[in-house]
């Protein structure tokens, strides 16, 4: 196995204070609210969500996480329990072959080529990131970062502009079949450099969801358990690219929150009304970007804007 270290490493807290009483009631009650929350959305997923045995539904299966920190280590963990072996490689890309999300009514070859290149090489490109929070959305957000994010290091998306001002790190990792030198998994890593935060700690492969035509982009975000994001590729005339999770029913794109129900089963919610939507383009002056549009109940969340380059050769 590929050591580990190659992962970055999270930034080291500086020493605080001792803590004073008021310090200490203020920390019971964030711990208290967020239990309730963390608590809160287990329960709805279990009482509302489909039961499935483990061995069904196979466009479902993915690695689940803990209660509890998630961060880098989780492409440890999965490693370890799957006895695979981890490797970053300096060009690797989230879709080894874009051609896997050929389908009737998708076709690859009508995507601009810088755009199929990042997909096939995103390892070999750095990223800067703009963030626009929407009014109505920014409290929400805050409870989901504050309480939830923050604790598990993981999607811990930026409200502030000022948490994108120094960057963004991105690293693709890939967990490999020891025999075979098969890819499982395709991790995408990206923390913000201001506070080495973990942003997102996806798995990315494609599968073929029952009640789409075309095989989807699949993202994994284990916490506890999963998020699991389903994306349809969508060709746009001027050969951008679109992902698209606006699904209208379970069998299709759209957000699946998964749990452990027993020691053979699975609690799955599919949430109808959260949608992610990408538009990958190369603008007027050759340079390629995109827009990742967040949204719930038909209001835009968050919105971030990428700009992706070809890293310096080193």
């Amino acid at each position: 196995m590929e050591p580990v270290a190659s992962l970055p490493k999270a930034a080291t807290p500086t020493a605080t204070p001792a803590a004073t009483p008021a310090a200490d009631k203020r920390s019971m009650l964030y711990d208290l609210i967020a239990f309730f929350l963390e608590k809160g959305i287990n329960l709805w997923v279990r009482t509302t969500g489909k039961r499935i045995r483990v061995g069904d539904e196979p466009w479902l299966r993915c690695p689940l996480g803990e209660r509890g920190r998630i961060g880098t280590g989780i492409y440890e963990r999965i490693a370890r329990e799957e006895n695979l072996e981890i490797k970053v490689p300096p060009g690797a890309g989230l879709i080894p072959n874009f051609n896997a999300l050929r389908g009737p009514g998708f076709d690859p070859d009508a995507i601009h080529p810088a755009i199929r290149h990042f997909y096939e090489h995103a390892a070999a490109y750095r990223l800067e990131v703009w963030t626009e929070v929407a009014l109505l959305g920014r409290f929400f957000l805050w409870l989901l970062v504050e309480f939830i994010s923050r604790r598990m290091d993981q999607l811990n998306f930026p409200i502030s502009s000022l948490e994108v001002a120094k960057g963004m790190s991105s690293e693709v990792v890939q967990l490999i079949e020891p025999d075979s030198g098969r890819i499982v998994y395709t991790g995408w890593l990206r923390r913000l450099k201001s506070s080495g935060h973990v942003i997102y700690a996806g798995l990315y492969s494609t599968v073929q969801v029952p009640g789409e035509a075309n095989p989807c982009v699949k993202v994994t975000f284990p916490c506890d358990g999963s998020a699991n994001v389903y994306l349809a590729p969508v060709a746009h005339p001027d050969g951008s690219f679109g992902l698209d999770s606006s699904g209208s029913a379970w069998g299709h794109s759209g957000f699946y929150r998964i749990v452990r129900s027993g020691t053979d089963g699975r609690r799955v919610r599919y949430v109808k009304t959260l949608h992610e939507l990408f538009h990958v383009y190369v603008d007027e002056e050759g340079v390629l970007r995109t827009e990742h549009t967040i949204s719930f109940l038909g209001l835009t969340i968050i919105r971030l804007l990428y700009k992706m380059s070809p890293a310096p050769i080193n």
